[in-house]
């Protein structure tokens, strides 16, 4: 079918959203009912029924008079969108199960955090669909793996020829579906990238309108500041011309205490149009290898081979000891700051043992392999002020691992830890706030437009689960003890946990950024939206010449009303009938939805607007682009 050339009519509509009649004839494939809906939005919660038909969600609402051939009573309980974690390490052998990621409600995970992960983004995605996905799974690109593949292990300057190749790489990773550019500066080698350097390679994503997602770099030359860290992923991010997030943010060490202080810098970073955003996870302790934030920099130029070569040199061995003591002591507290999960040892017990100081004893440790850590890093009033910001979402720097594979609470418990204990026995957030940050907002925050929200035509991916017992159980002595409270999960409309069961059904997707998927902020509840526009229309033999789209949503609505066609004026071979959400950005709205397709009954429709075009989008493949003009 021709790609359509025509102009767009959009226009404000206070039409009533027509019942899909299909929906009367035949029944939905599941049926929550009685449940509590959080949609994501951060609206309030409302009692309805949700209806499941395929891979999306058909309607929310009052739906006694309907059918479905599963229907769930959820009394009691609470429906919301899947939750999406924007920060994850999911392991590949993890993806094909993932029961500790589904068994806390998460259906998406964005892979290749802290800046790591393959280069070919397109082969990684079809390798793990073609192996089968538990979740749905999108990537980043990540500039760690950038810099190493150009520059290397040693600490060298960028040419411009190897500044020209690392542009090339990211744009051929955002090109081919990335969610972003990860990084992890306070990881050697690109702990040596000079900011400079890292603005000249990621301004490349600038067209894309995505993400800078940073591992903030904690510096000997900053007095160990975390903040100082946060301030350069800011200015980062604000003169590339993206947008900068904060990620697994923390406020470590000799700064406890000082979260008010980067909080303010990102609202005024906002407020001056820079957009700024963060995640972080409900623990006051991270994980890492041992060398990577305690060995100084120049002693792993050049990787551990030359990295041990040293440690053999008496006098770089002073030095480095000393100058590992003073990480430790700034970031962490000191020895007492760090634990070794493999052997459940603290570093102080060691020590003791080998009857030597902090640093000697990672040294010795590092002579004999590469331990992880446990480094124990900051404050509850602190972790609390982060997690209630406005911009920053719940991830929890985990992922989907095999049974028992973790070695950190936060693989298993994170998202219940945050509704049990933040919510529910805390009061630091509500129910529909949390909800939005594990949903809506990381979703915005990629550029998602069909997941993260409750609503006609989004992706069926759902979390039921009770909110007067979800709670986690995972501790840094068990990491790997499963939470309560979920009951159901569906991932594109499948049943992944069923009950409170995993089912290791496959029916996650294999997620691709388009061009009209940018990262925006959320628009908050109870704001009106519409787009106005017109279209001259014009004579062509294409069947799908034109489209109209006539649609609002009032600032008391929980769903855009009006209609959506495309065809010609006397024949519509596309018409939506119930729509979700409007959501609104930067010269930039979008809206899902139901309706028919000629020749193919019922199904989802997306309609984007992005500047001066307008994507239409159904479940069985059709992609149209047409251009559009905005009436003022």
């Amino acid at each position: 079918m021709k790609s359509a050339r025509s102009a767009v009519v959009i226009a404000i509509a206070t039409a009533a959203a027509i019942v899909v009649s299909s929906a009367q004839s035949q029944p939905f494939s599941i049926i929550f009912r009685n449940g509590t809906v959080i949609d994501g939005t951060g609206g309030a919660r409302f009692r309805a029924d949700l209806a499941i038909s395929g891979a999306a969600v058909a309607r929310v609402g009052n739906l006694s008079n309907e059918r479905a051939t599963t229907e769930v009573d959820a009394t009691g309980l609470i429906i919301a969108p899947g939750f999406i974690n924007i920060h994850s390490h999911a392991t590949a052998d993890g993806l094909q199960r993932a029961e500790n990621m589904l068994t806390q409600g998460v259906t998406t995970e964005i892979a290749n955090a802290d800046g790591a992960g393959p280069l070919d983004i397109a082969d990684q995605l079809d390798r793990a669909l073609a192996r089968g996905l538990a979740v749905n799974l999108g990537a980043q690109i990540g500039f760690n793996s950038v810099w190493t593949q150009v520059i290397g292990a040693a600490d060298r300057r960028a040419s411009t020829d190897d500044i020209a190749r690392m542009r090339a790489l990211i744009v051929e990773g955002l090109s081919k579906g990335a969610w972003g550019v990860s990084a992890g500066l306070d990881y050697k080698p690109a702990y040596f990238a000079q900011a400079e350097e890292v603005i000249k390679v990621v301004e490349a994503a600038k067209p894309f309108r995505t993400i800078f997602i940073n591992h903030d770099r904690v510096t000997p030359e900053s007095g160990f500041s975390s903040r100082a860290g946060m301030e350069e992923t800011m200015a980062i991010g604000e003169r590339a011309g993206i947008t900068p997030v904060i990620t697994h943010m923390k406020v470590q060490g000799h700064e406890q205490g000082s979260a008010d202080q980067i909080l303010s810098r990102m609202r005024e970073a906002t407020a001056r149009g820079s957009y700024t955003a963060a995640d972080a996870y409900p623990y006051l302790a991270g994980q890492t290898g041992l060398a990577a934030l305690i060995i100084p920099g120049w002693a792993q130029d050049g990787g551990r081979d030359v990295m041990l070569k040293r440690f053999a040199d008496p006098d770089l061995r002073a030095r480095i000891v000393r100058e590992s003591e003073e990480a430790m002591d700034k970031r962490f507290g000191g020895a007492a700051g760090i634990y070794l999960p493999a052997t459940r040892r603290e570093l102080t017990s060691v020590m003791r043992e080998m009857n030597v100081s902090a640093g000697e004893a990672v040294v010795r440790l590092l002579e004999q392999s590469s331990p992880g850590i446990i480094a124990r890093f900051g404050v509850e009033a602190d972790l609390v002020k982060i997690l209630q910001h406005p911009t920053t979402s719940i991830a929890c720097d985990c992922g989907a691992v095999v049974p028992g594979a973790a070695s950190h609470p936060r693989y298993y418990g994170s998202f219940p830890r945050v509704l049990g204990r933040y919510v529910r026995e805390q009061k630091a957030l509500s129910l529909e706030d949390a909800i939005r940050k594990m949903s809506g907002l990381p979703a915005a925050t990629i550029g998602l437009v069909d997941r993260g929200l409750l609503a006609a035509g989004m992706a069926a991916d759902v979390v039921v689960f009770d909110p007067t017992t979800i709670i986690d159980h995972a501790t840094f002595e068990e990491p790997t003890l499963p939470s309560d409270g979920v009951r159901y999960v569906l991932v594109n409309g499948q049943f992944a946990v069923n009950r409170g069961e995993a089912t290791l059904a496959k029916a996650g997707q294999a997620l691709r950024r388009l061009e009209y998927m940018p990262t925006r902020p959320m628009d908050p509840p109870g704001t009106f939206r519409a787009i106005r526009g017109d279209s001259p229309g014009r004579e062509t033999s294409d069947q799908l010449a034109m489209v109209s789209v006539n649609v609002a949503q009032g600032p008391m609505d929980r769903q855009a009303r009006g209609t959506v066609w495309a065809g010609t004026p006397s024949d519509h071979v596309i018409e939506g009938r119930e729509f979700g959400v409007i959501q609104t950005g930067s010269n930039w709205a979008s809206v899902t939805g139901r309706g028919a397709v000629r020749g193919q009954g019922e199904q989802t429709i997306t309609v984007t607007l992005d500047g001066e075009f307008l994507f239409l989008t159904t479940d069985s493949g059709m992609r149209l682009k047409y251009p559009f003009r905005r009436r003022p």
